[in-house]
């Protein structure tokens, strides 16, 4: 079972999810994952890696299903999104396992909705979500993404836009975005939506940089129709008001 967690309370996470995980003896998990979800661990065998040991994870996962444990993998938001679900059938896969083990995915909330709305209304038309991380992904084609994205006047939603060591990524970003938005285009950030610690901040692409950005940030840069109603930030669909 690959399970998405949601973006953080257990009050958000789907009754499907919260079943799956009950009936598997063995979860497995990035530790910060794990700690979304204490109530649901006990009494049952942990498999815990660290940020950037999700094939060692998946491989360990894998290995206790093949022989005859129920698991459940989890991911926060959900796992098709950015998550575990395309690795574990990549490597179930590679390794001749997708007919012996009997493999579900679970979805759950995943960051660009729950961030949405918590602003209130910014997805309301097409949107492009594009993760500035390029751990895993070449730059050069992260900008062409973003280029795209932008021309075409999408919404972007931007996951992964900065950390300690990458600060240069969100001004790139910024720039493209210049290059076919309004220096005046709403810009909304959200971080640790629904968490303890959410914050949230209504401002423009010209100001986008005077906020602070990390890896918990989903950034929100508008289209040509985005508004900001009060305290909101609103794409109309298109419908007459």
């Amino acid at each position: 079972m690959v399970v998405g967690l949601g973006p953080g309370g257990t009050e958000l996470l789907s009754p499907l999810a919260r079943e799956a995980i009950a009936g598997c003896p063995v979860v497995a998990g990035y530790k910060t994952y794990l700690d979304l979800i204490p109530d649901l661990l006990a009494g049952k065998e942990i498999i815990c890696t660290g940020m950037t040991r999700e094939v060692e994870r998946c491989a360990q996962a894998l290995a206790r299903a093949a022989a005859g444990a129920r698991v459940a993998i989890v991911s926060s938001g959900d796992p098709g999104v950015y998550g575990m679900a395309g690795l574990i059938l990549e490597m179930a896969a590679r390794d001749g396992l997708l007919e012996q083990v009997d493999i579900q995915v679970v979805p759950g909330i995943t960051a660009a909705t729950a961030a949405a709305a918590r602003l209130g209304a910014p997805l309301m038309h097409d949107f492009a979500v594009i993760s500035l991380s390029d751990l895993l992904t070449p730059w050069e084609l992260i900008e062409r993404r973003l280029e795209a994205a932008a021309a075409a006047d999408f919404v972007v939603v931007l996951y992964n836009p900065a950390s300690h060591r990458r600060r240069e990524q969100i001004k790139i970003a910024r720039q493209i975005m210049l290059r076919h938005k309004a220096p005046d285009t709403p810009v909304g950030l959200v971080r640790n939506a629904y968490r303890e610690d959410e914050s949230c901040v209504v401002t423009d692409l010209q100001h986008l940089l005077e906020h602070p950005v990390d890896m918990l940030t989903i950034v929100f840069v508008g289209n040509s129709s985005t508004r900001v109603l009060d305290r909101y930030m609103v794409t109309p669909r298109g419908y007459q008001v």
